[in-house]
C-alpha cells in the first residue's frame, strides 16, 4: 500500500440486474442497442484503496469482468448477499490464489457466509484431488472492521424482506439490491462524496428501488455524486441519463470513479 496515495478508485465491473443486458432471446430496443453502455454484466465493483484491491460480490460474469478490466489481484471480497447473481463466480477466485499464493478473505452477513459455505462446500471438502480448489477464508461480520488499514463498514439495508449489506469505505458507499434503508443506516450514509445505489427500472418492484425512488433517496442522503446501478433492459442509458438531476447518473460497465481520501481512513 502506497502511503502517499490518497485515492480510492471504484471500477464498475457490471451494472446489470440478474438477467444481464442484453437479455437472452430479447429483441427490445435496449437489448439490440449499439450503445456499449446498454450492455450490462451482472452487478459488481472493484474498489482500489491505496493499492489494496477489494472486490464487491463475485457474480457469474466474474471471469469476463476480470479479463475486460485487466484485474490481476484481489485482496479481499465483500459480499452484499447470497443471491446467484452475486455469488456464482466465486470459484474463479482460485486463479488469484494461484497468482498470489495465499487465501483470499471474504466478508459478509452471517446468513450469506453460511449460504456460501453450503454452496461451495467443496472449497474445504474437495471430492477429488486435482482441478484446483479455491482457498477462500470466510468471515461473518456485523460491525465495522479494519482490513489492511482500511475501515470497512457494513450498512444493513432491506432487499424486500431480506436484510443484506451495503458497504461504506471512507466517503464512498455501495448500496445494491435495495428496496428500503432503515433510519439507523441512513445516518451512517451521510457526508458521502460518492454513492452507488440500486435503481432497477422505471416501474415499481418489491425488492429494488425503481429510478424515481432511488433519486428520492439520493436527494435525502445528499452525496456529492450519486451513481445508479443494477439496471434492467427497460432503461436506455442515454435517455435516462438525460433526465436525471445534476450530480446523478447511471453507471456503465468499465466506469471508473476516483475519490480523494486525504481526510478519511
Amino acid at each position: 500500500m502506497n502511503p502517499e496515495s490518497t485515492a480510492l478508485t471504484i471500477t464498475i465491473l457490471g451494472s446489470g440486474t440478474s438477467s444481464g443486458v442484453p437479455v437472452i432471446a430479447c429483441d427490445c430496443e435496449v437489448c439490440r442497442s449499439s450503445n456499449p453502455r446498454n450492455r450490462r454484466l451482472r452487478s459488481s465493483a472493484l474498489v482500489d484503496v491505496r493499492g489494496v484491491k477489494i472486490l464487491i460480490d463475485t457474480g457469474p460474469d466474474l471471469r469476463q469482468q476480470c479479463l475486460e478490466n485487466d484485474i490481476r489481484r484481489i485482496d479481499a471480497v465483500l459480499y452484499t448477499h447470497e443471491h446467484a447473481d452475486h455469488i456464482f463466480g466465486c470459484d474463479d477466485l482460485r486463479i488469484f490464489n494461484f497468482i498470489q499464493e495465499q487465501e483470499i478473505p471474504a466478508f459478509g452477513h452471517a446468513r450469506t457466509i453460511g449460504h456460501l459455505k453450503k454452496v461451495y462446500s467443496y472449497f474445504t471438502n474437495p471430492f477429488q484431488n486435482g482441478g484446483g480448489v479455491p482457498k477462500v477464508d470466510f468471515h461473518e461480520i456485523s460491525e465495522a472492521f479494519n482490513f489492511q488499514g482500511i475501515l470497512i463498514e457494513p450498512i444493513p439495508v432491506w432487499h424486500g424482506k431480506l436484510e443484506i449489506f451495503g458497504y461504506r469505505i471512507g466517503s464512498f458507499a455501495y448500496i445494491n439490491d435495495c428496496s428500503a434503508i432503515p433510519d439507523r443506516s441512513l445516518e451512517r450514509l451521510k457526508g458521502l462524496k460518492a454513492l452507488i445505489l440500486d435503481a432497477l427500472r422505471y416501474s415499481p418492484h418489491p425488492t429494488h428501488f425503481n429510478l424515481d425512488e432511488a433519486v428520492q433517496v439520493a436527494q435525502q442522503l445528499g452525496a456529492e455524486r450519486t451513481f445508479f446501478t443494477h439496471i434492467t433492459h427497460d432503461v436506455d442509458h442515454s435517455e435516462a441519463n438525460g433526465k436525471l438531476p445534476n450530480g446523478m447518473e447511471l453507471v456503465f460497465d468499465g466506469l471508473q470513479i476516483a475519490i480523494d481520501l486525504s481526510s478519511h481512513p
